[in-house]
């Protein structure tokens, strides 16, 4: 069965999509407060499911909540392990009214609604309760990027299932508002300079405690206009920038120090799965190669359904 890959170019949603990274930093920041600590902040992430993103079961109030964003009826839903549920519809609004109907919601559930009230990873940031500028909310992109995502969450998990090593879960992160995956070498890293944004050093050092290939998609913001994937190593061998990777369409962007494939250049491929498949097997071998990681042990074919290993 072929899967959308959605035209979502970025400028004529970006008002909308800095809204919803916020809103989703809202509701992670309540995750994060709640949640014990997992390396590589991998307890506070979000999960691309069928309606949209959710935070999976947080441990609070009656047993548990989870938070998820409905991206098709565009509505925050909050449920509790004791049957209670609340809502909000997402639409036009400040990132201040969303943080105070997100605590509405958290309280409804039984839930304890403290946690810390100022955005990460965002230059310059202003604290969520003072955000008090109307945002726009353009539903019909937000559901085109929804569907992307879905797409872009299938291959990603696909390309997680060939490695033996230690991989992360497939996960979007609030704090860039990415969705990511990350293999690892098995060895550890020399010390994160940090200086990433609005975020604590030792949050990002944790996550760079060891040597990591990582890959992932972007709907755009920041140091790019236009939705991409990218792959990038920590810490990055010598030759990385100036290896040979695949497709054609993809090239190094030494003002990010990572490899970054348009987004386009898969959704119009004749096959945009096996063109995503190909930008992520090349760069992974490429920082595995170049930085002598142990390939042989840590790698395996991919995945097939009802398929075991062969020991």
């Amino acid at each position: 069965m072929k899967v959308p890959w959605p035209d979502i170019p970025y400028q004529p949603w970006r008002e909308t999509c800095s809204a919803l990274h916020l809103y989703t930093q809202i509701v992670g920041k309540y995750r994060l407060a709640r949640t014990p600590w997992v390396n590589h902040s991998w307890h506070a992430t979000f999960y691309v499911d069928a309606r949209g993103f959710t935070t999976s079961i947080i441990p609070d109030g009656p047993g548990g909540i989870d938070i998820a964003f409905d991206l098709i009826e565009h509505a925050v839903v909050g449920t509790a392990t004791d049957g209670r549920t609340a809502r909000f519809a997402l639409g036009s609004m400040s990132v201040a009214s969303f943080h105070a109907r997100f605590i509405d919601i958290v309280r409804q559930l039984g839930g304890v609604a403290d946690f810390d009230g100022c955005p990460n990873e965002i230059p310059d940031p202003v604290p969520f309760e003072e955000d008090r500028a109307e945002r726009p909310y353009d539903a019909d992109a937000v559901k085109r990027f929804f569907q992307a995502s879905v797409a872009v969450d299938r291959v990603l998990k696909r390309f997680r299932t060939a490695f033996l090593g230690k991989v992360s879960p497939v996960h979007l992160f609030w704090g860039s508002f990415d969705l990511a995956v990350t293999r690892f070498s098995g060895r550890t890293a020399p010390s994160h300079p940090g200086g990433v944004p609005a975020l604590p050093n030792d949050v990002t050092r944790e996550a760079y405690s060891h040597e990591v290939s990582s890959a992932g998609f972007w709907p755009g913001g920041g140091p790019i206009d236009f939705p991409a994937f990218y792959s990038y190593a920590y810490p990055a061998p010598d030759g990385f920038a100036d290896a040979h990777v695949s497709p054609e369409a993809a090239y190094f962007e030494t003002s990010l120090g990572e490899f970054l494939l348009p987004y386009d250049a898969v959704r119009r491929a004749d096959d945009p799965e096996a063109t995503l498949m190909a930008f992520l097997d090349s760069t992974f071998r490429a920082a595995a190669d170049l930085g002598g990681w142990d390939r042989k042990a840590l790698e395996c074919a991919l995945g097939e359904p009802r398929r075991p290993r062969p020991l």
